[in-house]
């Protein structure tokens, strides 16, 4: 996510010509957007870290379903 909104800052600061940015590349920006596609369409996947973020999910709804139940007990 930090990848994409350091993207999302360049990109404004090139268009809007702010400070150096204004002599900035296009290049630049295209590169990291490039990264980042390859970083969340393969490295993510192959490092397994897309199935950890739902498996944690997942952990994070058991345990409030388990609490709301045992919590109505009371």
């Amino acid at each position: 996510m930090p990848l994409i909104l350091l993207i999302l800052a360049l990109v404004a600061l090139r268009y809007f010509e702010v400070w150096r940015f204004a002599e900035l590349s296009w290049w630049w920006i295209v590169g990291l957007m490039a990264v980042a596609f390859i970083w969340f369409e393969f490295i993510e996947k192959m490092l397994g870290l897309d199935k950890r973020k739902a498996h944690d999910l997942d952990e994070k709804r058991r345990k409030d379903r388990v609490k709301q139940s045992f919590g109505k007990r009371k």
